[in-house]
């Protein structure tokens, strides 16, 4: 499918190969522009207040003189989503006499019209062979000569949705006959229709005489679609399939159907087989693109766009759902012609990261007359270094998992749940048309199936300054930029690292530094970014985590490509579930789901864990007894009694809102910690989070249930460390209220100054 991405209402867009760089470093811009405008302005700049509030200081960048500054011609760029797997042409995948092409097939959206199942066909060449499902979803063979000759045999019996089948196809070289075997294959678990069902045990055999006979063609066997045309040495796929494959064999004779369910050591002619469960290991999916060959011929190949492993096979039982357990009952990959890991343009221009520059957000800036986009990136500090005495840990999985969310179209009753008008900007509008930008962890795939993973390699449009989201509040990245504004007027040199720095570096990243700050939403946080931050308080390190709905997701990083991201959602508050047998991380083979259900609430890290969410209004905090106490006072020194705290702000007007977390002790909140101040006056738009009750039940919204509120929350920890948390995704909004004076901006000083220095904290 071709695609031209500039014909919505953004003319120029980009993206870059990574979030993240250090000085001397190099960095990938991928740039498509309308070919109309001509050319295109580039500049590095510093990124320093992204909103675009009347209210708040405006908007705020500082050009950066770096090599690439200049102007390009512009040229428009293609994406091809869509998963699928590919093996190189080789001699053996083009059989001179007769063959058999089988596999077990998991269809999603049978009738959605014709998709590849095994190909070796070139649909510019009209040449070769492909086991497809036809227009009416039916299993086929499709054959042609080359020259103009071309035939579809089809069974005539359309496949079930969501059921399993062994499905092949025989072509007979001596009298040019074509055999259709389609088997439903139902067990107690690996259907959604009882074994009574008269469809389940249905066998359909069809032969035809054709008068084609497959032609040679040089394009790779392509399996869960078929190649378009090539570009190149690279095969443009289409005829994408939806569903799970398994199994997938090519044989040299006819087969009978005892043959065609043998097992593949005791099979004949068997030219190429490959069982996806060759790369399950204890760890996970390793290599997690290979699709290995077991004929002994070495037909192997690899996974393009990042189709789902770690999924139930035809024959899973449903005693097990620990893939990494029964390898053998997760032999199958879901296919989708929506996956996306690459947009793989061609690089438009490269930056090296000059040395000496600041630590700090940047993005390349993209002109063409009046159209324009940013390319955000992170300037990390040198590797083994801190330039200051403060971090600023930046959630950029967070990021990715939003990035390019639909929600603002797709959700269902999203106007009701939101509690207002949704909103949609050019960026919204652009991803809408152009959903082969891919998806977010919050968006279902075309065939209903969630999405489970994102990529940073391809254009982000909800990770750009200026973005506001269709909820009507500004979200995750930009968001964070109001925190980034307060540090440079508050005058505190701060070092930013990622997520991704965190994950590798652990601990020692943490340990150069006196305080570490968070986002407003790091929401999505793998096991060793945990133990990380629990080792770095534990040793005195001071932390403060300024946002709401915090280390939430459990989340697992790509085997192969450090800028993808994995989760599988079950247990929670969530906009998809993973299907039965599906809870674990095919990136890393550990379980998936809520961090809080293994054991590791973020309460027992930062004192508060998520609790209630709500899009309308934010409230405010007013001030708990444990404020007035020696210990929690001096978060107050120049903040009223009497005073509501942040009862004003540029996230729904208020400090406290969008998703807020409570102080518990019965997931973890210390004994010892001082609860300061609460909000309150919350609406019912704002709803308790559905795993907090095991029941239906009425009056989880903020205007009946206790529960939802936000808590600013003050501990220590061993060795003279500390935490102080928030609660609330709007807080950072607040800062800049009143020119940066007001009382959200006298506490957060007030912690950060003690936090970073060098006298003890209050006990």
């Amino acid at each position: 499918m071709q695609n031209n991405l500039v014909s919505g209402p953004m003319r120029i867009l980009g993206y870059c190969d990574r979030p993240n760089a250090r000085p001397g470093e190099t960095l990938d811009f991928y740039v498509s522009c309308a070919e109309e405008l001509g050319s295109y302005r580039a500049d590095i700049v510093k990124l320093v207040h992204g909103d675009l509030d009347l209210r708040g200081p405006g908007f705020k960048e500082e050009v950066v003189d770096t090599a690439v500054n200049g102007t390009y011609a512009g040229r428009a760029q293609q994406t091809y989503p869509g998963s699928y797997a590919i093996v190189g042409d080789r001699p053996e995948l083009t059989p001179t006499g007769s063959f058999t092409v089988q596999a077990l097939v998991w269809p999603t959206t049978p009738a959605k019209g014709p998709q590849g199942i095994v190909t070796k066909w070139s649909e510019a060449e009209q040449a070769g062979y492909g086991l497809i499902l036809d227009e009416a979803g039916c299993l086929a063979l499709q054959l042609g000569d080359g020259s103009g000759g071309v035939e579809l045999v089809s069974s005539g019996e359309p496949l079930v949705e969501r059921c399993w089948y062994l499905v092949a196809a025989s072509f007979d070289a001596g009298t040019g006959t074509v055999r259709l075997h389609q088997e439903a294959v139902v067990h107690a678990a690996n259907a959604p229709i009882s074994r009574q069902d008269t469809f389940a045990g249905r066998v359909t055999t069809t032969e035809h005489r054709a008068g084609v006979v497959p032609g040679r063609t040089s394009a790779p066997l392509v399996m869960a679609g078929w190649t378009s045309r090539q570009e190149g040495d690279r095969a443009i796929v289409d005829g994408h399939y939806n569903g799970k494959l398994e199994r997938p064999r090519l044989s040299g004779r006819v087969l009978d159907r005892d043959q065609l369910r043998a097992p593949v050591r005791e099979a004949a002619d068997v030219l190429g087989a490959w069982d996806f469960a060759d790369q399950i290991t204890p760890d996970g999916v390793r290599p997690f693109t290979a699709v290995t060959d077991s004929s002994g011929h070495g037909l192997h190949g690899v996974t393009v766009n990042a189709p789902v492993r770690a999924v139930t096979g035809s024959t899973w039982t449903g005693a097990e759902h620990v893939y990494t357990h029964a390898p053998d009952q997760y032999g199958a990959i879901h296919f989708h012609d929506d996956d996306l890991d690459d947009a793989r343009w061609e690089v438009d221009f490269t930056l090296t990261v000059p040395a000496g520059l600041r630590s700090g957000v940047y993005a390349a800036r993209l002109r063409s007359g009046e159209h324009e986009d940013y390319v955000p990136f992170y300037v990390v500090p040198p590797k083994g270094t801190a330039t200051a005495r403060i971090a600023f840990l930046a959630p950029t999985n967070s990021y990715l998992a939003y990035a390019n969310d639909h929600m603002g179209v797709d959700a269902e009753l999203i106007q009701l749940a939101i509690g207002r008008t949704v909103v949609l900007g050019p960026q919204d509008l652009h991803k809408h048309i152009h959903r082969e930008l891919g998806n977010s962890l919050y968006d279902h795939h075309t065939d209903g199936t969630g999405v489970c993973y994102s990529s940073w390699q391809r254009p982000l449009l909800t990770v750009r300054p200026k973005y506001r989201h269709a909820f009507g509040n500004v979200w995750q990245f930009n968001a964070d930029l109001h925190l980034v504004d307060w540090f440079a007027e508050k005058g505190f040199e701060v070092d930013v690292i990622t997520d991704r720095d965190l994950h590798d570096e652990g601990v020692e990243l943490l340990s150069r530094y006196k305080a570490v700050v968070t986002g407003s939403h790091p929401e999505y946080t793998t096991g060793a970014m945990l133990d990380a931050i629990e080792a770095y308080l534990a040793d005195g390190g001071r932390f403060m985590y300024m946002g709401g709905n915090g280390f939430y997701w459990v989340t697992g990083y790509h085997p192969e490509n450090p800028n993808m991201i994995e989760i599988r959602r079950h247990g929670g508050t969530q906009m998809w579930t993973a299907a039965p047998g599906e809870y674990y991380l095919g990136f890393t083979g550990e379980m998936g789901g809520l961090w809080r259900n293994r054991g590791r609430a973020p309460q027992k890290i930062v004192g508060v864990g998520f609790i209630a969410q709500g899009q309308d209004t934010s409230s405010y905090y007013r001030r708990k007894p444990d404020s007035f106490a020696p210990g929690g006072s001096w978060v107050f020194e120049g903040v009223g009694d009497d005073e509501l705290i942040g009862n004003f702000g540029l996230c729904g007007d208020g400090a406290a809102g969008l998703e807020l977390d409570w102080y518990e002790p019965g997931l973890g909140s210390p004994a010892h910690a001082y609860l300061l101040a609460s909000s309150e006056g919350h609406t019912n738009v704002m709803l308790e989070v559905r795993e907090n009750f095991g029941t239906t039940m009425p009056a989880h919204g903020g205007d009946e249930q206790p529960n939802v509120r936000a808590d600013l929350v003050y501990f220590t920890t061993p060795n003279d460390g500390g935490v102080f948390s928030t609660g609330s995704i709007a807080w950072c909004g607040s800062l800049s209220h009143h020119e940066y004076d007001n009382n959200v901006s006298r506490i957060t000083e007030n912690v950060l100054r003690r936090f970073a220095s060098d006298a003890p904290l209050p006990q």
